[in-house]
């Protein structure tokens, strides 16, 4: 039988969602609570409480842990952890809030009562401190710093208890997979080494590379997509996956490759944020993250290869899912093919260099692009999407 590497810090995966037979009456105890509005970050992350993605955690994080997150990457007990899990909401509302008060968590877009959480800690933070450690910039024009400045003044911390996984399961049933039932398709499979790959994109030759060199080195690929809120211009979920499918079915053999989705909010926290998504792909059953050019970043606040060296300055024994690290890849016109820069000897005025960021320019102004640069059938599907978002006359 397969045996896949264990969830993180913890026997078993940990879902924070309540089994549906306690969701009734707690919701109606719910309704009796003071309610906390969430922004879409913290409903993202509830979401992934729900799940198990976030296991060992119990609910969002207190003063200490807070801040062994941001500067040493460790929880009190000792328990690895990159990025800070927390509930910061507005300092008129938390002084509201009595000691070991349970309130109700309830998403401020849509209304609904999402958990239950028994607050045990008010504190308010050093913004500037978690923006310099975490997101290595305190630059305001910095997405994820934008967030953190932005947000309230006072973290409410305590354990959840989960009642809704609002919409996902119903909008994606063929690809909300939760870590549970990734871990048991994987051993369904035979397989024990399994590669992750990310994306918030369409897959185009680029990132195709990059996962079939993963299917050389492992078991098969979980091709593993952002369905959290996104960027402007971003190509919805939808529209994305039909594109990853047409690659998957007509560029990968059968039974090599998942396509999934889960409901995190990106970052965009370059280095620390990928070693985020291998602790979480811990969880998911993965034994390994493709780690390209990149991974997780906005601008030019990271080094092409930091969330790549990132993983070197681990302790032993922090992380079990492992980075496949891959340099630059892209089509060469000597090699006849897709190459990185470590097999392919030629000029690099024979390199067709290939980004998403292009690839949304060209669909954008309907500009041709060559198949060098991505799949046909992936390209009809994006062109459609976009033939939509035209005004009719």
């Amino acid at each position: 039988m397969a045996k896949l590497v264990a969830p993180h810090s913890s026997e078993q995966v940990k879902p924070l969602l309540l089994p549906e037979r306690e969701r009734v009456d707690e919701r109606k105890r719910a309704e009796t609570l003071k309610k906390i509005p969430l922004d879409s970050r913290a409903v993202s992350d509830i979401f992934m409480l729900a799940m198990g993605a976030y296991t060992p955690l119990d609910g969002f994080m207190n003063h200490d842990d807070w801040r062994g997150s941001c500067v040493d990457m460790k929880l009190v007990d000792g328990v690895f952890w990159p990025i800070p899990i927390t509930l910061p909401v507005a300092k008129d509302l938390a002084g509201g809030i009595g000691a070991q008060e349970e309130v109700a968590l309830v998403d401020a877009e849509t209304g609904e009562i999402l958990a239950i959480m028994e607050v045990r800690e008010k504190y308010s933070i050093d913004k500037k401190l978690e923006a310099e450690h975490v997101y290595r910039t305190a630059d305001p024009k910095h997405p994820g710093v934008a967030k953190v400045f932005a947000q309230g003044d006072v973290n409410l911390a305590g354990p959840v208890r989960v009642l809704s996984e609002g919409e996902y399961p119903k909008k994606y049933p063929n690809l909300y997979i939760r870590p549970a039932e990734s871990r048991a398709m994987f051993i369904g499979k035979g397989w024990s080494k399994v590669a992750a790959f990310q994306t918030r994109n369409p897959m185009h030759r680029s990132h195709e590379h990059l996962a079939k060199i993963a299917v050389e080195v492992s078991d098969g690929v979980f091709i593993h997509q952002v369905l959290g809120k996104l960027k402007a211009g971003d190509i919805p979920a939808e529209v994305r996956t039909k594109a990853i499918q047409a690659m998957i079915d007509n560029y990968f053999r059968p039974d090599t490759v998942i396509q999934a989705g889960y409901p995190i909010e990106m970052r965009y926290a370059g280095p620390r944020e990928a070693l985020l998504h291998a602790l979480i792909r811990q969880n998911f059953g993965c034994s390994h993250l493709i780690v390209g050019r990149d991974h997780a970043g906005v601008g030019s606040y990271y080094g092409p290869f930091d969330s790549q060296h990132i993983f070197d300055e681990l302790w032993d024994g922090a992380l079990l899912t492992q980075p496949l690290k891959i340099d630059v890849t892209f089509y060469c016109r000597k090699c006849y093919g897709m190459a990185t820069a470590k097999t392919c000897p030629h000029d690099p005025k024979e390199h067709i260099s290939i980004s998403g960021t292009q690839q949304r320019e060209m669909l954008s102004n309907n500009a041709p692009i060559p198949p060098e640069f991505s799949r046909p059938e992936v390209v009809d599907i994006l062109r459609k999407y976009y033939a939509s978002l035209q005004p009719t006359s």
